[in-house]
């Protein structure tokens, strides 16, 4: 084994278990400092140093651009949404933005029923894509790559799949937003957030 990724290894702790409810969730510490340098999408987006929009007036739902105009580099992550704009999107993959850099990111539509602009540029959602979507968007994904060399899902499994974990949690969204079934579940969703510290 690598000695860097051994010194890694051996130097993690991890503390007692959290647990809620039928969730719990295992603390991992390390004494070692260090690792790549970057900003959340979240933080950047927060401090203005990143912005997300459209790429055109027009749009394409499978991409957005991303412009970072800061010294540091930007982390997206696989499955975090983005709201606004025309509609609501997610990442495709994840990307670490160069800094001072402008690209282009392939993304899935999280709401069907709207194409119309409600805001020039993207925030952040405070929703990430739940476990069991984005297995489903990375399998269409994955298949995407090896036959085009593109990151791109299949959009009416998203949509499907959006549908199906809203009938499950008993929500309807006027526009078959994924981001409205976690507003709904908030009180939830807040109970766990405040059981793990």
């Amino acid at each position: 084994m690598d000695p860097i990724i051994q010194n890694y290894l051996t130097s993690l702790r991890f503390e007692e278990p959290q647990q809620f409810k039928s969730m719990a969730a295992f603390p991992i510490f390390t004494s070692l400092n260090g690792g790549p340098d970057y900003m959340t999408m979240k933080e950047a987006l927060e401090k203005a140093i990143l912005s997300v929009t459209e790429v055109s007036s027009g749009g394409s739902v499978p991409e957005l651009k991303v412009t970072n105009k800061g010294d540091t580099g930007v982390l997206l992550l696989d499955g975090e949404e983005v709201a606004g704009a025309k509609q609501n999107r997610v990442l495709n993959t994840t990307i670490l933005v160069k800094e001072k850099s402008e690209t282009v990111i392939p993304v899935s539509c999280t709401e069907q029923g709207r194409w119309s602009s409600v805001s020039s540029s993207f925030h952040d959602s405070d929703t990430v894509m739940s476990p069991k979507l984005r297995v489903e968007k990375a399998r269409t994904v994955a298949a995407s790559l090896q036959n085009t060399g593109e990151y791109r899902s299949d959009q009416g499994t998203v949509w499907r799949e959006i549908n199906k974990m809203a009938v499950k949690a008993d929500t309807v969204s006027r526009t078959g937003a994924m981001r409205d079934v976690y507003q709904a579940k908030m009180k939830e969703l807040d109970d766990y957030l405040k059981a793990f510290s």
